[in-house]
């Protein structure tokens, strides 16, 4: 998902097997780790297996004869910077201690498996050339996808059944905007075996594809007119300790949580310390998730991803607000699949989707 709009130059691949100095900080306790500012956590690309699934999508660009390659860098998050030809990739997932630290205090680490990783970089990918090639000043462009100057919304309500958007990242990613838009249909034309042509016959969603064929046709040869190699917010320059960056997301992230959510966790479950027999309400939700989300799925039929996203803000609110569970597990697992129910209804078909800038 394209994030936040906001020197070491890449060496390129061929290097991912050279071993690594073991950095000094890998063996120290976590809450030592929290303290470190994240300039200091002496990461890089080069190395690691992101070098090797960046190659792969620069192996994957070849194939589809184009010469130009977008250049990544470490930060904070995904994010593809407007008018840059290039990427940021979140630091977590340059060591496996820090995408375990990422887990632990975010409940997930986004990209932190080969698929998912591999879908995100063909995605920011998309962005990339999209700014490269200035592809979004075409009138063609615009006609297809829409202005890519309209501001980015805070939120934004999906159309599950909407068959005008390829379906690439969760959520319905596609509709939160122009730009993702494009980016999404991009990815899905770029991943080798997505048969796009026979999966999405029928679909309005197939224009768009044929059209960004015909376009990818077009430039793949053609030497890009945006070179800039600039890398916005890198990770070598951000002074702020992994602590207080973990502090902000959760804040900004408490802050998309209604006050309905509050009231209706503290229904279910109990403030303050549990008592014997119980456990954090967090716990618990991570550990029955594969549970609810099945049961859900089955009495609603959506998607168990959709009803994860709501899974994990109930999460993320009952670690915040510290609660445990009161009542006997199967008890407790009913009355949750119920809230959790109903909360999956209003997302998808009265609420929205905050977009992850």
């Amino acid at each position: 998902m394209v994030r936040r709009k906001r020197r070491t130059r890449s060496k390129g691949p061929g290097r991912a097997g050279r071993r690594r100095a073991r950095p000094a900080w890998v063996s120290l306790p976590e809450d030592e780790i929290l303290d470190l500012r994240m300039c200091d956590l002496g990461l890089r690309i080069e190395g690691t297996v992101l070098e090797k699934q960046i190659a792969q999508v620069h192996r994957e660009l070849e194939v589809r004869g184009f010469a130009f390659r977008p250049h990544f860098w470490l930060s904070r998050e995904w994010f593809t910077p407007d008018g840059v030809p290039g990427a940021a990739i979140p630091f977590y997932l340059a060591h496996p201690r820090l995408k375990r630290l990422e887990e632990k205090q975010m409940l997930e680490a986004e990209g932190s498996t080969h698929k998912w990783c591999m879908q995100l970089l063909r995605h920011e990918v998309g962005h990339a050339i999209c700014n490269a090639y200035r592809l979004n000043r075409r009138r063609t462009w615009q006609r297809v996808f829409g202005r890519s100057s309209k501001p980015y919304p805070q939120s934004y309500q999906p159309r599950p059944y909407s068959k005008h958007f390829v379906l690439h990242l969760d959520y319905w990613y596609a509709q939160s905007h122009p730009a993702e838009d494009f980016a999404e249909t991009f990815a899905v034309w770029l991943t080798a075996g997505s048969k796009w042509r026979s999966r999405y016959v029928g679909w309005p969603a197939l224009k768009k594809l044929e059209y960004v064929d015909g376009l990818m046709g077009e430039i793949a040869g053609r030497r890009a007119p945006n070179r800039s190699r600039a890398r916005v917010d890198p990770l070598r320059e951000i002074r702020m300790t992994l602590r207080e960056h973990y502090r902000r997301r959760r804040a900004q992230y408490a802050e998309d949580h209604p006050e309905f959510y509050d009231r209706d966790l503290r229904r279910l479950f109990s403030g303050g310390r549990g008592r014997a027999g119980q456990e954090p309400a967090a716990r618990f939700l991570r550990r029955a998730g594969p549970e609810l989300r099945h049961l859900v799925s089955q009495w609603t039929g959506e998607p168990e991803y959709a009803i994860d996203l709501v899974l994990r803000e109930m999460i993320a609110r009952s670690r915040e607000l510290g609660l445990c569970t009161r009542s006997p597990r199967a008890q407790t697992v009913l009355e949750t699949a119920v809230l959790l129910t109903v909360q999956t209804m209003n997302y998808l078909h009265s609420g929205c989707f905050r977009v992850a800038l």
